[in-house]
């Protein structure tokens, strides 16, 4: 998968993808996952999204979000590039987060952001 040119989406934009179908695909590593993710999110690490691009859904929008959108960045464009329909959530988690949308830890208690 090469990378493309990818549209930035606010965390207020990227949350009422998803609450209108969307699918919240989080790229970050497992540390991050575990502290805090939202709640609707699909956990693919980065380094595992081109050998498990057949899990992605091709008839939805996927919102790629890591922490701060450098990575989801990538991803994106990448998928993008491979013919899905992916958005980029600009400020990832940690703008999800400071829009006081939920975030949760892998033990279903209030998360954090690290």
């Amino acid at each position: 998968m090469s990378a493309q040119h990818v549209e930035d989406v606010s965390a207020e934009d990227g949350h009422e993808m998803v609450e209108g179908g969307g699918y919240l695909l989080d790229v970050r590593e497992a540390d991050e996952w575990a502290a805090g993710h939202a709640p609707e999110a699909v956990w693919i690490p980065m380094g595992e999204i081109q050998a498990r691009v057949d899990e992605l859904p091709r008839d939805r929008r996927i919102v790629v979000i890591c922490r701060s959108g450098g990575r989801s960045h990538t991803v994106a464009g990448a998928l993008h590039g491979a013919g899905f329909d992916a958005v980029n959530l600009d400020g990832g988690m940690r703008a999800w987060a400071a829009d006081d949308f939920e975030v949760v830890a892998s033990d279903g208690l209030p998360g954090a952001v690290i």
